[in-house]
């Protein structure tokens, strides 16, 4: 018997449909589906957690058998849609996500359906790509040929930055030989994100050789004891390479004094990165854009779409000024993937030489078609209201006996409590919150007191959302003290 025998029959081993009307059908009942979810977003609870029952499903066998797409999409619609993080809605203000946008959501749908492997070779997806870095190069005032990619978050991008310094600080030996005796370090302020720290880890340095740099009144970076913490750790005989700039900090959205920081990094010959992952999307605001003065004079920016540019996740970015330097970190030469000068395997350097995957999605298409359809100037005026936003809850927190403001708001993030509340209570008041559907808070902490955050990202909050949040957070706190006594 020929081997070609044995294979299954066509309609056994491919995966298109048997009836294409009907799954036409079904796509355009979802795609009315989560139109009418995102039309009638404020109508719905913030976030509501999963019951029992729903929980008791996630614990299914693996399907053996396929069922039928209605059936499929049914059971998405009953244990998936209703469940979701919640930051659509106009009244999620816990972490900083963005809210997504239909011509986002559509922009994906048109990547899956391309399928394009975005990890090297010449064609239409990679260019996209390739365009998208360069506007975000002139968003942020780094030079036109300035390197970088699209992925999946800024704590990708933070990695990657660090592994581009480290090769910039040791050469491309590295890579091959691994870190030296001679210990690196770099330094970021005590507001950093976590990611950084990680970013160290997973480059073998070690979450050690981060130097976390106290910060100042205004929870930014103080800068004469970096300098300090610099000339001690060259007196112990390491290396420093690297200083991180956050623009944007997590808790409180305040911003490092990146000029200085640039002219410090300049003088003692260290890379200077900027963590603004949420920050950079200011810069296409004029009202905001000078509260970030230095991060054009940065060697690598780290931030995310996903945030104040509203792209649906996940939708990273790194932008480095030095394109040779970013091809010397990662790019290998084997035969399975030779570069040609003509047909598909021409268009080097391809994406795979600037960063970790070879697999990769066609993200940039979300990217390119929400700043062709709303325009750059569009998305500096969404971040210019969110500040505006938090501003107007602040004012309102310092006019209410029960609140109390427990930080400056640089940007738009707010901290506060409810006054007459211990550590416990905040955190309660934000639970009690989310279980309500209400409004969704987080909780940070500020110098050892437990803060009730409100992160204004999502271009569908308005001025009634600031009210809501003030009752909300009154009614709770009053019904918790009641509870107390």
């Amino acid at each position: 018997m020929h081997s070609l025998d044995a294979l299954p029959r066509l309609t056994d081993a491919s995966l298109d449909p048997a009836d294409w009307p009907e799954l036409r059908a079904l796509a355009h009942r979802m795609l009315d589906d989560v139109l009418d979810d995102m039309a009638g977003i404020r109508q719905q609870p913030v976030w509501r957690p999963m019951p029992g029952d729903v929980r008791e499903a996630w614990t299914d066998a693996l399907p053996r058998q396929g069922a039928a797409a209605d059936d499929v999409y049914k059971s998405y619609r009953e244990l998936i849609a209703p469940y979701g993080v919640g930051n659509r809605h106009p009244k999620f203000l816990g972490w900083v996500h963005g809210g997504g946008t239909a011509i986002g959501m559509l922009a994906d749908m048109l990547a899956a359906g391309l399928n394009a492997n975005c990890g090297g070779r010449d064609h239409a997806p990679i260019a996209c790509e390739r365009q998208v870095i360069r506007w975000a190069s002139e968003m942020l005032g780094m030079p036109a040929d300035s390197s970088g990619l699209v992925l999946t978050g800024t704590s990708m991008a933070n990695f990657v930055a660090v592994l581009i310094a480290r090769s910039a600080a040791l050469g491309e030996g590295v890579r091959h030989t691994g870190v030296p005796a001679r210990r690196l370090t770099g330094y970021a302020s005590a507001g950093a994100h976590l990611c950084v720290a990680r970013a160290f880890d997973m480059a073998g340095l070690g979450a050690e050789a981060l130097r976390l740099i106290p910060n100042d009144d205004a929870h930014v970076m103080s800068l004469p004891l970096l300098l300090e913490r610099i000339a001690e750790d060259r007196a112990a005989g390491l290396q420093p390479f690297l200083v991180v700039g956050t623009a944007g900090s997590v808790d409180v959205g305040s911003i490092d004094d990146l000029s200085r920081l640039a002219g410090i990094c300049a003088r003692e010959h260290l890379w200077f990165h900027v963590d603004a992952a949420f920050g950079a999307i200011a810069m296409l605001s004029p009202a905001l854009r000078d509260r970030f003065a230095g991060m054009q004079q940065a060697d690598s920016v780290a931030f995310d779409f996903h945030k104040w540019a509203q792209v649906p996740y996940d939708a990273g970015c790194i932008v480095v000024r030095d394109a040779e330097a970013h091809q010397a970190a990662f790019a290998r030469e084997v035969a399975y993937l030779r570069r040609d000068a003509r047909g598909l395997a021409a268009g080097e350097p391809w994406p795979v030489d600037l960063g970790p995957e070879l697999s990769r999605g066609f993200r940039a298409l979300k990217v390119w078609m929400t700043l062709k359809t709303y325009g750059a100037d569009r998305l500096g005026r969404v971040a210019e209201r969110s500040c505006a936003l938090a501003r107007s809850l602040a004012e309102a927190i310092d006019a209410d006996p029960l609140l109390e403001r427990l930080a400056p708001v640089p940007l738009n993030i707010v901290c506060f409590a409810y006054r007459s509340g211990d550590n416990a209570m905040q955190a309660a008041i934000a639970a009690d919150l989310q279980e309500a559907g209400d409004v969704v808070l987080s909780t940070t902490t500020i110098r050892g007191r437990t803060a009730l955050r409100a992160a204004f990202v999502n271009h569908r909050t308005c001025p009634e959302d600031v009210i809501a949040v003030v009752q909300a957070v009154v009614t709770a706190g009053r019904l918790r003290s009641r509870v107390i006594t």
